[in-house]
This record gives C-alpha cells, structure tokens and sequence, in this order.
C-alpha cells in the first residue's frame, strides 16, 4: 500500500510527523508536504511558478518539501510514488469544522484534490491551541489509533458511493464521543475591521467570531460534545434539491436576453 502524507502546516509540523508515525505500519507512506505553512489556500495549485522539490531529514523521516501548496503535493506524490493508494492530510492545527472552513481549508483542499483524481483520501485536524499539545502523550494516541484505523479502513475498503473524502476533526479535549456529522454551514461570524497604519494608510483586518453551533453538527460534536466529529463529503457541488421547473424561468430569460444581443 502506497500512502501519501501532507499537510498545510508545513513540513516541521509535529501534526504532519504524527500523522505518518499513525499510518506508516499499513504501508509504504511519504512524506510530501510545503515548506513552510499554507493555512488557508484551499485547492489552489501553483500555476505560474515552478514547484520545487527538496529532501529533508526532520525527526529522522525522510521528508519530501516543496515550494507549492498541499494541493501541489498530492501531483508531486503521484509523480514520485508513480501510484498513490490512499493520502492523508493533516493532522492540521485547528478544527476544520464546517462548510466555511473546509471551503478554504489547505489541509482539506489537498483530500479533495486526491478525490477529483479518484485518490481515496481523508484529512485530519485538531482543535488544538498550538502544536505542543501534540506532544502530549494520552492525546498523540488518541490522534493515532484513530488516524490508522480510518486509514486502514478508507485503503483496504474504499469510500461508500457518493462519499469523494472523509474529514475527522479531534476535539481539544476528548470525552468519548465519536460520531458521523455533517458540516455546519458556518463556524465563525467574520468581521472586517478598518485600521491606520503608523504612515496614515487604511488597512483591513478580517477575523471571525465563533458562532452558536448547531446541535448535529460537526461544529457542535467538537466543540459542545468534545468529541470526534467524523463528516463523510461529496465534491458533486450540483444542487440536489432544486427542480428543474424552479429554474426554467431563469434559463428562459437568459435565452431571451442573448437572443437580442
């Protein structure tokens, strides 16, 4: 079994390294991740600059680091490995609770880049303050059995019809719970906030206050119930509960509108 490993933290991450001492026993797994952190570039792909390629040593694993982003990583792992049976993304620092998170989640934007390519693959993130609670050794095995275990299941068994990847999001403090949730719709009111720097130019800050979570959710698993919150995800983006009727209008006035021009 080939496995490739990334993340959007970047390759000295202790949540990357964690991730592939969880799932190194089941196979053949790499470590391909950026150099430096990419939070929050989604699936974006470097199209108009080189990705270069770098090998590294980092807590004695031989690690592979590029210039590009973790979407970047899952071509480069195709090209090195020639195959890739399963990827793993994470463990991301932060929850990736939510469609608003995962919309512009790197550690979730390189999951879904391996599913469009028909990779199966799930992505891995924590609610934790800072990576040194990864070094903490009651929750370093909680995130591992948990990370082989799905890994293991996702590889040897495949992803049920209609699921392209699956995202785990690990509470700070885990009370037993685990469930399959769906993604809340949001996880943060964001707010932009206007400022003045020291030479007088406006300047923009945008930053986000946590929402009441919605009981059912993952947002509300992990951060009320303090459980794992285990969300099945589908990249079929087309609507699933409009008719066709409802939009005929809409279509007929586009018609009418290129018509006459």
């Amino acid at each position: 079994m080939r496995i490739a490993v990334t993340n959007d933290d970047g390759v000295y991450s202790p949540g990357l390294l964690l991730l592939y001492e969880a799932v190194s026993p089941l196979g053949e797994a790499v470590v391909i991740a950026p150099l430096e952190p990419r939070s929050a570039k989604g699936a974006s792909l470097s199209l108009e600059e080189p990705i270069r390629l770098y090998e590294l040593e980092i807590g004695g694993v031989h690690v592979y680091g590029i210039s590009g982003s973790p979407s970047d990583a899952v071509h480069v792992a195709r090209e090195l490995l020639g195959e890739v049976d399963v990827l793993v993304s994470g463990v991301n620092i932060g929850d990736n609770t939510s469609i608003q998170n995962i919309l512009v989640s790197g550690t979730v934007g390189a999951a879904a880049e391996a599913a469009l390519l028909g990779i199966p693959a799930v992505a891995f993130s924590a609610d934790v303050e800072g990576p040194r609670q990864f070094l903490d050794e009651g929750y370093r095995r909680l995130v591992m059995k948990t990370a082989r275990i799905v890994t293991k299941l996702v590889a040897e068994e495949g992803l049920p019809d209609g699921v392209d990847l699956i995202c785990v999001n690990f509470p700070r403090e885990f009370r037993g719970v685990v469930k399959l949730a769906p993604p809340a719709r949001l996880r943060w009111r964001e707010k932009l906030e206007r400022r003045v720097d020291p030479r007088g130019r406006v300047y923009y800050w945008l930053y986000g206050e946590p929402m009441d979570p919605e009981p059912g959710t993952d947002v509300y698993v992990v951060h009320v119930e303090r459980g794992i919150a285990i969300t099945p995800l589908s990249l079929d983006f087309r609507a699933q509960r409009v008719s066709s009727g409802e939009l005929e209008r809409l279509v007929a006035e586009v018609s009418s509108a290129v018509a006459e021009a």
